[in-house]
């Protein structure tokens, strides 16, 4: 639907679509003549240095004269993605005192203990305060699993700049939380263990970040064990950006290397600081975010909390315009009518809490109350310029249970709520935050299919019901196939498993009979074990882990 057509001496690029205006990139090359113009791409995946990158809507036109295309002089212009006519052509410009990043990783390869330190070197806390491990995992199954389920934001301050930093899950289980929160960052610090390398997490939360375009550090942490090997690590993750398609400029990364546990950090394995200012350091050099000067309010909300005095709360990044306290606005969705409200109170995230504050302009993350109604991808517009931005999309879920009310002899003796319409509206409240969830009907009223991204995800869910007092009856989880092109598809993932190496025969075997493909063996390591990559059937791995133990 995009392409160029000559009028005369000038290129205009057409649109399609009546009711918006694309927004694409073009690229100008130094000495090229008229005819050297490349096709539309995606503004965030093109190195600033290739040439003049600018932006052009439909009727945007670059005049361009007989003589090289190098001296024309092309504006940058930015909206974002499927903005309307009335707000193209704003200049963009960066702020040079903030700085949007998340951290991402494979499950336990160090991410709220880096969060922990970073507070620690902005000194959020006391020096006589008692601060608990892993201070971000606040929620009770976090602490007792030791694992990150819920993506959290906070903010600290370093030379004069703001930091807002989010947190990520590691599990591929809880991938969603991770893909609604990209949206919200410029730049991400890839966390990758210094002995084990990229993990097939590390695969799956990294190819999200490069398709938005993000700027990455690669942080090499854990590197005071002693079997650490950071020359393969960097290599491998450099193999994985190539991997996965990323830019030149992108896989042009800075490396730094850590021990977030004990405070170390330096450019060089072997020249550590006894702090953790190189990791800042190289963050403050990330992209300044570039954001529109002026324009209507455009606000993707991209989480949902809730605070017993204040009531619904949203959190999300300004994308443009100015959002004020005590101001109107629409809600408004693309596949939903808009609402309208009026913004209560707006916070910023300041150290471990949230501050209070009149306005917050473009390029903030905040969070605002006052929408009672506001859901996970609806826009927060200008009540004179309704421009809903693209909603967030996630990766489809691909195993169901079904949870149905207690039928057996045992039935109300533990929980309190145990009727068909109170499970239902306890699933219902689930998904308004719960993106990567979905709930379908069944033939029968009192039982539910609940479709999730594995079985930890479901289980998660499953387990904070049952704490707050629902009594369920809970099915056996099975895979959701798909018919794609006339053929019946299942859903695939990769599974590593490590073990010592007396046990490998075991899992090759337990693998293959579950449908596994070998993808690659590790050699046998100093402390004895040995690892094997396989590519297996997502049913194949239903119940895998007791098999393992026993």
């Amino acid at each position: 639907a995009l392409g160029w057509s000559r009028i005369g001496e000038e290129y205009v690029m057409e649109s399609s679509r009546r009711n918006t205006q694309q927004v694409g990139a073009f690229i100008v090359v130094p000495h090229a003549r008229t005819s050297g113009l490349l096709g539309v791409r995606n503004a965030s995946m093109i190195p600033r240095e290739a040439g003049h990158v600018g932006l052009a809507s439909r009727r945007c036109q670059v005049r361009m004269g007989s003589a090289a295309v190098d001296s024309a002089v092309v504006t940058e212009r930015v909206l974002g993605e499927d903005v309307a006519g009335s707000s193209a052509g704003l200049e963009l410009v960066e702020r040079d005192d903030l700085r949007n990043i998340a951290i991402i990783a494979h499950v336990d390869h160090g991410k709220t203990t880096l969060v922990d330190a970073l507070l620690a070197e902005a000194k959020v806390f006391r020096e006589n305060q008692e601060v608990q491990e892993r201070i971000m995992d606040s929620n009770d199954l976090e602490r007792e699993r030791g694992i990150t389920i819920l993506a959290k934001n906070t903010s600290i301050s370093y030379k004069g700049v703001r930091l807002n930093i989010v947190d990520t899950p590691g599990h591929a289980d809880f991938g969603g939380e991770v893909e609604r929160v990209l949206g919200m960052v410029d730049s991400v610090l890839l966390l990758v263990d210094a002995v084990e390398g990229p993990k097939p997490q590390t695969r799956f939360v990294l190819r999200k970040a490069l398709e938005m375009g993000h700027k990455v550090i690669v942080v090499v942490n854990k590197i005071d064990r002693p079997a650490s090997r950071p020359d393969f690590v960097v290599d491998a993750t450099f193999d994985l950006f190539c991997e996965l398609g990323a830019t030149d400029e992108q896989t042009d990364f800075t490396v730094v290397y850590a021990s977030a546990l004990k405070g170390l950090s330096g450019t060089s394995p072997d020249d550590l600081k006894d702090s953790l200012a190189p990791i800042l350091d190289a963050v403050l050099d990330l992209p300044k975010p570039r954001v529109t000067n002026g324009g209507p309010l455009q606000l993707m909300c991209a989480n949902i909390d809730y605070d017993d005095f204040k009531g619904r709360l949203g959190i999300g990044r300004v994308t443009s315009g100015v959002v004020r306290k005590n101001s109107p606005i629409v809600i408004a969705h693309p596949e939903k009518e808009p609402r309208t409200a009026r913004i209560s109170e707006v916070f910023v995230f300041d150290n471990f809490g949230k501050k209070s504050v009149e306005e917050a302009n473009a390029g903030d993350i905040v969070v605002f109350s006052g929408a009672a109604d506001v859901e996970i991808g609806d826009t927060i517009c200008d009540p004179s310029d309704v421009q809903p931005l693209k909603p967030i999309k996630v990766e489809e879920p691909t195993v169901r249970m079904a949870f149905s009310i207690n039928t057996s002899e045992f039935a109300g003796r533990e929980g309190t709520f145990v009727t068909s319409r109170q499970i239902r509206d306890r699933l219902m409240k689930e998904l308004e935050r719960n993106v990567a969830l979905k709930v379908e009907p069944t033939d029968s009223a009192d039982t539910f299919d609940v479709l999730g991204r594995g079985a930890l995800h479901l289980t998660i869910l499953i387990e904070t019901m049952r704490r707050e007092g629902y009594e369920i009856m809970i099915g056996a989880p099975t895979v959701i196939l798909k018919t794609i092109d006339g053929k019946k598809q299942e859903p695939f993932e990769e599974v590593e498993v490590e073990v010592k190496e007396e046990y490998m025969g075991s899992i090759v075997d337990m693998l293959g009979k579950r449908k596994g493909q070998m993808l690659d063996m590790g050699s046998v390591t100093s402390e004895g074990m040995t690892s094997v990559r396989y590519l297996c059937p997502t049913r194949g791995l239903l119940g895998i882990k007791n098999a393992m133990l026993t």
